[in-house]
């Protein structure tokens, strides 16, 4: 059986190509040492100057935003459970499956290949290059690819629940949320969010195109096999 992909806004690649064509030009930028890296020093620079106690404490609340593990996916997990329950069909799970997937396969890898240090340490010298030895996985931003990834899938299971707005935000104000705290707080460079935010939008986009109602599932599930994306929320779940 031929999967046909869910269509996209906007359509097309041309989107995803721009994306990582930033991604790519960012990444080179840092790494041939331009002025780039002196924005990213003058950004920590300037929020370790400006970050009273109370200020970090706020930063640091929102920074959770971001958990992967322990916020993230415990927090999707559950919807996807009580979404699976009101339509009876298993697969609000297999967004949340492909998240994972996609966030383990791609991330890693390019922190371990970038090989950049958080900008918080200061015992190397010039923490801010790229291609360092041993000195860290910062470069980009898992928080911030995390955030877009997830909160994406959360959004996809409850566009028939909340309201769009509502939508809307955990789409866009929640990942600029984490953007914002994980650079003030230093626990990236500013870079490594902006990186983040090309390759976290690209990955939303391709399980954006999943079709997740067509993924054939083991007999075994029964009648939990329905579709998901395509079927009317119960009544009780909109009031």
């Amino acid at each position: 059986m031929r999967l046909q992909l869910r269509p996209v806004r906007p359509a097309g690649w041309w989107l995803d190509a721009l994306l990582l064509a930033g991604f790519a030009a960012i990444t080179i930028l840092l790494a041939a040492k331009t002025s780039l890296l002196h924005l990213d020093t003058g950004v920590r620079d300037f929020a370790d100057a400006h970050r009273p106690y109370w200020f970090y404490i706020v930063l640091r609340i929102g920074n959770l935003l971001g958990q992967g593990g322990g916020v993230l996916t415990p927090m999707v997990a559950i919807a996807a459970f009580f979404m699976s329950r009101a339509r009876h069909t298993i697969r609000p799970f297999l967004p949340l499956i492909g998240a994972e997937l996609i966030t383990y396969l791609i991330i890693g890898p390019i922190k371990l290949w970038t090989d950049r240090t958080a900008p918080s340490n200061h015992v190397l010298s010039r923490p801010e290059e790229l291609f360092r030895i041993d000195s860290g996985m910062s470069y980009p931003s898992g928080h911030v690819i995390n955030t877009i990834v997830f909160y994406g899938v959360l959004a996809s299971m409850l566009a028939g629940v909340l309201r769009p707005g509502y939508v809307l935000a955990l789409r866009i104000v929640v990942p600029l949320i984490v953007l914002f705290t994980t650079t003030y707080l230093s626990f990236h460079w500013f870079t490594d969010g902006l990186s983040g935010l090309l390759v976290g939008v690209v990955l939303d986009r391709v399980l954006q195109r999943v079709p997740w109602d067509d993924i054939p599932l083991p007999r075994r599930f029964g009648d939990w096999t329905g579709p998901f994306y395509d079927t009317q929320v119960p009544a009780r779940m909109t009031r």
